[in-house]
């Protein structure tokens, strides 16, 4: 059983639900069919919004602990920003009443922290493509020491029991304590937690490739070829955000690829679009690597700077599908 009560686990999951909840708020409340005109303003707020909370929280929690974030206040800053810094900072008072504009940017760029010995890494909002769709995203949050993964959490409002496509159901935690398995419970309930466990699928036909909408970071083309050098026959699952790696942890998607893209060829992973997935499918008896096949390496600053790609499975496809990816020229 994976215990609750330790400082880090309590303050992580308290965290990530509140900051889940308020993201979905500014969601309800700024998400329209509007944003096909490409307004993005509503996921601009939400991310600000959570990274601002999130840090706040940390520093409350534990003051010595740096926190590396994907946001910071620069533009915010600037007067012709105030209406929007202003609008960030209603959503947050409802949270943390004493918060003011200045507190809020002060409290974004506490995320500017560059990764130390002990470090917590936040990507407020995972899957903004996806957010903005009133589909799926993840608010992810994971404490790393000596460069590995201790703790990761996934906050999942488009997600039950943690693996269920559920738009607007009650959602769910994803978490994980390095040997201590991964668990799931609903954001907005009250209920123990259910381990997760990924699939025993060990036919390539049967392996569930879990694709995004989105094809910005990854080579889509690519990803058929290497479908078809498996001999994949079964449907894809698609989704957007680091939700993929929940999936996976419970067992209902078996690989999840993340390619070079050829608009992006030097194009290498912030850690906080990996950090908590990761610890959340390898605790769950999943493997996590690039496409090499090397464990992805998270002492090399803000980015998988020694890594190309990754590729996360149910530990029995995973050889399969790096011999795919070698011969697919990927």
């Amino acid at each position: 059983m994976i215990e609750l009560n330790t400082p880090e686990m309590k303050f992580a999951l308290e965290t990530v639900r509140q900051a889940a909840l308020l993201v979905k708020k500014v969601q309800l409340e700024m998400v329209s069919d509007a944003l096909t005109k490409g307004d993005k303003s509503p996921v601009t707020v939400a991310d600000f919004a959570a990274q601002a909370l999130v840090s706040q929280r940390l520093q409350q929690a534990f003051p010595s602990d740096a926190l590396v974030g994907e946001e910071d206040s620069g533009e915010l800053r600037k007067p012709e920003e105030a209406d929007k810094l202003s609008r960030i900072t209603a959503f947050i008072s409802g949270y943390i009443p004493q918060a003011t504009p200045e507190l809020v940017a002060d409290w974004i760029d506490y995320g500017n922290a560059e990764p130390t010995q002990r470090y917590w890494t936040v990507d407020p909002i995972d899957g903004t493509k996806g957010f903005l769709r009133g589909e799926q995203y993840a608010v992810a949050l994971a404490l790393l020491i000596d460069g590995k993964v201790e703790l990761g959490v996934l906050g999942c409002p488009n997600l039950s029991g943690g693996s269920s496509q559920d738009i607007g159901g009650l959602g769910s935690l994803i978490f994980a304590r390095r040997g201590q398995g991964t668990w799931t419970m609903p954001l907005e309930s009250e209920a123990d937690p259910v381990r997760l466990h990924t699939s025993d699928i060990q036919d390539n036909a049967q392996a569930r490739f879990l694709r995004s909408f989105e094809s910005g970071h990854t080579n889509v083309s690519q990803l058929d070829v290497i479908g078809e050098k498996m001999g994949v026959a079964a449907e894809p699952v698609r989704l957007d955000s680091q939700a993929k790696y929940a999936i996976l942890a419970a067992g209902e998607g078996d690989l999840i690829f993340r390619l070079i893209s050829a608009k992006m060829p030097d194009y290498k992973e912030k850690i906080w679009d990996q950090a908590a997935g990761l610890i959340v499918a390898e605790e769950a008896g999943g493997k996590v690597t690039d496409l090499d096949g090397k464990a992805l390496d998270f002492t090399q600053g803000r980015t998988l700077a020694n890594n190309r790609g990754v590729l996360a499975s149910n530990s029995h496809l995973h050889q399969a599908a790096l011999e795919a990816i070698k011969a697919s020229g990927a």
